[in-house]
């Protein structure tokens, strides 16, 4: 009976530890915009983000090209951190254009009313800056960050 008892104890200590490093471990903040209109971010710097992800992305895309052809496992993990940091800063403009400015500022305009015209514009720009992040993704190539670079400036217009 007591062997069984103490083995219920440690167990129960077991769990509480695991749980205790459980909580302890996670992080603390969360980074998020919670998609309801409150106002406190602004467009602009929205716009010098993407701005700022662009020319991450292009000294990424240099680096990845001093990078290639190397065989060393230095030159292979860098490069390998490199591409990491290039899909994760065009998958954050992605991200941006659409949850923020195509859920949250653009407004949909019915065909044939006043500012259609317009609202198709300002989608297409946005589509723009969407799909170069996107090629920014497949290819390491200087044109397309050039191309995402002017896909973002001209929906800054818009803002």
């Amino acid at each position: 009976m007591k062997r069984f008892y103490l083995a219920g104890i440690s167990l129960f200590a077991l769990t509480v530890l695991a749980t205790g490093m459980l909580w302890t471990s996670q992080p603390k903040t969360a980074d998020a915009h919670c998609q309801v209109p409150c106002g406190i971010y602004d467009d602009a710097a929205r716009i010098t983000r993407m701005r700022e992800d662009a020319a991450t992305i292009a000294k990424a895309s240099k680096m990845i090209s001093e990078l290639a052809g190397q065989h060393n496992a230095q030159a292979i993990n860098q490069a390998v951190r490199w591409v990491n940091t290039k899909e994760l800063h065009a998958s954050h403009i992605i991200e941006v254009v659409s949850e923020y400015f195509l859920t949250q500022k653009l407004k949909i305009v019915a065909p044939g009313a006043d500012g259609y015209d317009v609202y198709l514009k300002k989608l297409a720009d946005h589509h723009a800056v969407m799909v170069a992040a996107m090629k920014t993704k497949q290819n390491v190539g200087g044109n397309h960050v050039e191309n995402l670079e002017h896909a973002i400036a001209a929906l800054a217009k818009h803002y």
